[in-house]
C-alpha cells in the first residue's frame, strides 16, 4: 500500500492521470469497501481540495485545474435511501432519499450528474450553504445496480466538467473491479 500521496501535474487532467495509479495501488490489496472508499475520498480531497494551490507541490495549478473542492465522499445505498459513508470536508447530510437532491437523482437515473450551479437545480439538498456546484458519480455493480455514489461539492460555480466526469468514472470503475475479484461485501436489497 502507498504510504505517501504524490501530487503532480499542473492541469486537472494531469493530476487525475497521476492520481489513478496511486488509487489502484492503495485499493488493490484491500478487501474492505469502506476502507477503500475512505482512502479514495482522502486521496481525491488531498489532490483537489485546496483552492488552486497544493500544499504538497507548492505549485499554482494552470487553467483547467479544479476550483476549490469543499466536500468529497460516498453515500451507500441502504434499502431505499443513501446513507453517508466515508468523506472529507464539513458536516454532511446523513441520509438522502431515492430520487431526492443531486445524489438521489444520480442514483435514480443511474448516471453521472454535473450541476454547474446548485441553486438552479430543482430539489437540491443544501447539506452546506457554501456548496455552489456538484458532481455525483454512481457506482454500479456488474448487474447494473447502483450500490453507492461518489459526491463532490465545490464552493465555486461551474467547477466540474467532462474531464472530471471521465476521470471520476474511471476511479469509480476501479472501485468496482473489486466485485470481479469477489471482494464486495454482501449488499442489502
Amino acid at each position: 500500500m502507498a504510504e505517501e500521496l504524490i501530487i503532480a501535474g499542473k492541469t486537472k487532467a494531469e493530476r487525475y492521470e497521476n492520481l489513478l495509479p496511486q488509487i489502484e495501488a492503495v485499493i488493490q490489496g484491500e478487501t474492505d469497501m469502506i476502507a477503500n472508499m475512505a482512502n479514495v475520498a482522502s486521496m481525491l480531497w488531498e489532490t483537489f481540495a485546496s483552492s488552486s494551490f497544493s500544499l504538497h507541490t507548492h505549485n499554482q495549478l494552470d487553467s483547467g485545474a479544479s476550483p476549490s473542492w469543499m466536500w468529497v465522499g460516498f453515500y451507500r445505498v441502504v434499502d431505499d435511501e443513501l446513507v453517508l459513508g466515508p468523506f472529507q470536508g464539513p458536516l454532511a447530510c446523513s441520509r438522502i432519499r431515492y430520487g431526492h437532491g443531486v445524489c438521489g437523482q444520480a442514483w435514480a437515473q443511474e448516471r453521472t450528474i454535473i450541476v454547474p450551479d446548485v441553486n438552479l437545480f430543482p430539489g437540491h439538498i443544501a447539506c452546506s450553504s457554501a456548496s455552489r456546484s456538484e458532481i455525483v458519480v454512481p457506482l454500479r455493480l456488474n448487474s447494473g445496480r447502483v450500490f453507492a455514489v461518489l459526491d463532490i461539492d465545490s464552493s465555486q460555480t461551474c467547477a466540474f466538467d467532462d474531464v472530471d466526469r471521465e476521470w471520476l468514472e474511471r476511479i469509480a470503475g476501479r472501485i468496482l473491479c473489486m466485485e470481479k475479484m469477489g471482494k464486495l461485501p454482501d449488499l442489502p436489497g
